[in-house]
């Protein structure tokens, strides 16, 4: 790369000669200026108003016009003889935070290269010594024909330095904030978050200029003869907000589709500007609805939940009853055993006892009966 530039770092009593050269490079599109009527070139001359006859570059010098017109002229000889130190120095004034630093005051960005093998050991040594500070040094230098302050950084392994805008020259903000008290609700912010979540990061080397895409694309049309690329159909972005909050949660729906992710479900929003409020649809319904269940819900086979509770107490209760039952009928059992002198246990039911006693006092009437002639036989 071409330096437009040589001096050296001041870094206290080190002096490190290097050489600049820009760090980035212009890819934007120019155009020329033509004659509509027969497409010639138009050209500007360097006309001088004296002699009106046209004069080459190297006849060119500059001059600084006075107030009343006059023209004093200055000569690069003039300006490499001021008696300041950074005429061909970099001169480095404070190491600060980089987050001191107003991206705002931030211009165009030059490496710095080390011009010869000496300068090697103090350019390693600046490089390293900014790198382990985590800060960057703030700069003074004179290049084409003003000092400027500057920023030096590390980018790699190389220095870079930043063209910063004094600050004076940062326009007050005063005139361009809103003029009306505006109220932002949490929930505007909320969707704003979410938005921004949803768009999540991007690698920088991803971006491209698709302006500038598009342009090559008409002009290879154009050269080929064919026709112009048309422009893509689609809604038209921009305009008046009426809704705030229904283009915040369309954009979120938007970004989450874009990403591949699953979108809730629609929400529809009532009011506009400031006064917007959120308001969630229903749950869809089916086409056909269910008849009124009279009986527990099966699922599976099984009945519901409920409903099974309540049949498992009843059956508890029930057996529980039934083993108070049992426990005073062999209670009773065994009463009426020891009354009857060890005759068999009775069942548990009355009817059967019953039964028994009925057949014990037949049996005794029979053998009464077959008793009775013998006696008379013998008399």
């Amino acid at each position: 790369m071409r330096s437009i530039w040589n001096g050296a770092i001041s870094f206290g009593l080190v002096s490190i000669p290097i050489k600049v050269v820009n760090a980035t490079e212009s890819h934007s599109i120019s155009f020329r200026q033509i004659h509509l009527d027969d497409g010639g070139r138009i050209r500007y001359r360097k006309v001088c108003e004296l002699e009106d006859s046209e004069v080459s570059t190297a006849e060119i010098g500059k001059a600084y016009e006075d107030a009343d017109g006059t023209l004093i002229p200055i000569t690069d000889e003039d300006l490499a003889s001021l008696p300041i130190p950074t005429a061909r120095t970099i001169e480095i004034v404070a190491f600060v935070p980089a987050d001191r630093i107003d991206p705002l005051q931030m211009d165009t960005a030059y490496y710095l290269s080390a011009n010869g093998v000496p300068a090697a050991k103090p350019y390693v040594l600046l490089r390293e010594a900014l790198k382990r500070s985590q800060k960057v040094a703030v700069a003074k230098f004179a290049l084409r024909g003003r000092e400027r302050l500057g920023m030096l950084r590390v980018v790699g392994d190389v220095i870079a330095m930043h063209g910063l805008l004094w600050p004076d020259e940062i326009r007050a903000t005063d005139e361009v904030a809103p003029d009306a008290d505006v109220t932002v609700r949490d929930k505007e912010l909320d969707l704003a978050d979410a938005l921004m979540d949803t768009l999540g990061e991007v690698d920088l080397a991803d971006l491209h200029d698709d302006y500038r895409e598009a342009v090559e694309e008409l002009v290879t049309a154009k050269a080929e003869g064919h026709e112009a690329p048309a422009a893509p159909s689609g809604e038209k972005s921009g305009g008046k907000v009426l809704d705030l909050m229904a283009a915040l949660e369309k954009s979120v729906r938007a970004a989450k589709e874009s990403r591949g992710e699953e979108t809730e479900e629609a929400e529809e929003t009532t009011g506009t500007g400031e006064d917007a409020e959120v308001t969630h649809l229903p749950a869809r319904k089916s086409a056909a609805r269910r008849p009124a269940r009279t009986a527990p819900k099966e699922v599976g086979g099984k009945k519901s939940t409920s409903t099974a509770k309540k049949a498992a107490a009843k059956k508890t209760a029930a057996k529980k009853s039934t083993a108070k039952k049992s426990t005073a009928r062999k209670s009773t059992a065994k009463t009426t055993a020891k009354t009857t002198d060890g005759a068999t246990a009775k069942s548990t039911g009355g009817t059967a006892g019953s039964r028994t006693s009925a057949k014990k006092t037949a049996a005794k009437k029979t053998t009464t009966k077959k008793t009775a002639p013998r006696k008379r036989a013998s008399a």
